[in-house]
């Protein structure tokens, strides 16, 4: 199986409908060009209407097989939410049932979004290798599986960004794609690479579900049966033969990043451009502001693939990125176990502008007296700076104050 420059171009002639597939914005960050020392553009790909770029291949593929099978009357798919929602309105759109079979650990938000388009969605495994082996249990004569990321087809739907981008962005010198399975890096690069082979094309995967720079390696697909990220998007566990040839093919270089700089990002971008990605959506931009790739004195291309962040993993990632800036601490002060205490140490906090999140009197540690306790706030503050003063002052009042994180 292999996917041309034509095949894309094809793949955009049957984009018929911007209720389903629009060219997506590009914008710039006057702050991030500051920061990483390049001309940076955003390409928007999460504005799309079910909040990522998946609808592309999911579309692309359901229109050919609408028109070439008319004996098909369902599509079935695997996924852990955007691909499910891709599958589920294209389908809708093309006048289709569909099936999406969904890990049952997905955000609840995913899964009634897919059900909203128009799905009859399934509770399947642990993660997204036991529900792909039951989805594709479940097909017939008389439907259609719609792989995530192993079929031209849906390289080719998504591969239709890199020539929007080339459209868009004619003089990049580098376009930064997240990588899950590979469907989204195998087109893009693909467009880019026969296009403007001299632009160079960069994939970021994270820590906890890094297959690629293994399958480059040993030079077939590479698995891993634990993947551990908050970028759930890209977390898929293993590539398959037809994207890793294309990134062989075209990528440049592969790079990872940790969630912790994910967390950064999703926040950064959310409170400086204004834009709320998932955890997968911003991984391009860790690439930037973790430095793990230098881009600087050119002109970048990081894609926004998805936006569809559950407001559980919301608060998760705001708690992780606050914590890991300093700005989400947990004081715990030792005191005597007498009355006014709490009440003194809370309008000490204050004065130093910090709001107390929760606080937990612990009194059953064995090296505690009896007369002894654990005070343990977990306070917001600005940064390090106001906790160290904040710390400083406990002190100078006689307690004895540890910084548990």
């Amino acid at each position: 199986m292999t996917v041309t420059v034509s095949d894309i171009e094809a793949a955009s002639d049957r984009f018929d409908d911007e209720s389903v597939v629009r060219e997506t914005p590009i914008e710039t960050s006057r702050l991030l060009d500051e920061e990483i020392g390049a001309d940076v553009r955003l390409k928007m790909e999460h504005l799309q209407r079910t909040g990522s770029f998946k609808t592309r291949g999911a579309y692309n593929k359901l229109k050919r097989v609408s028109k070439s099978s008319p004996r098909t009357t369902e599509a079935i798919a695997a996924s852990a939410g955007n691909h499910a929602q891709g599958v589920a309105l294209t389908a809708t759109k093309t006048g289709l049932r569909s099936t999406i079979v969904m890990p049952k650990n997905a955000p609840q938000a995913k899964i009634d979004a897919t059900e909203s388009y128009g799905a009859d969605v399934v509770l399947h495994g642990r993660n997204f290798r036991e529900a792909m082996d039951h989805a594709q249990s479940l097909v017939t004569e008389e439907s259609v599986f719609v792989h995530a990321y192993d079929d031209p087809d849906i390289v080719a739907g998504q591969g239709t960004i890199g020539l929007e981008i080339l459209s868009q962005v004619p003089d990049a010198d580098t376009v930064i794609v997240p990588i899950g399975g590979g469907g989204l890096i195998a087109g893009v690069a693909t467009a880019i690479g026969e296009r403007s082979p001299e632009t160079r094309i960069i994939g970021v995967q994270v820590d906890g579900a890094s297959t690629v720079p293994q399958s480059l390696q040993k030079g077939e697909p590479q698995t891993i049966d634990s993947v551990q990220t908050i970028a759930d998007g890209i977390a898929t566990g293993g590539i398959s033969s037809l994207t890793l040839d294309a990134i062989e093919t075209y990528v440049d270089e592969v790079v990872t990043v940790s969630d912790t700089a994910v967390a950064e990002s999703v926040l950064f971008l959310l409170e400086r451009t204004k834009q709320l990605t998932e955890g997968a959506g911003a991984v391009p931009v860790a690439a930037l502001q973790s430095g793990a790739i230098d881009v600087e004195g050119e002109t970048v291309v990081s894609l926004l693939s998805g936006g569809n962040l559950s407001m559980n993993d919301l608060q998760r990632i705001l708690t992780h990125g606050l914590t890991h800036r300093g700005q989400l601490v947990k004081l715990q002060v030792h005191i005597v176990d007498q009355p006014g205490e709490m009440t003194t140490l809370s309008e000490l906090i204050a004065e130093y502008g910090a709001n107390i999140r929760d606080v937990n009197h612990e009194r059953s540690v064995k090296e505690l007296g009896v007369e002894n306790a654990y005070l343990e706030f977990r306070i917001e503050t600005s940064g390090s700076a106001q906790t160290d003063r904040i710390v400083d002052a406990i002190r100078d009042e006689g307690y004895d104050v540890t910084r548990m994180s």
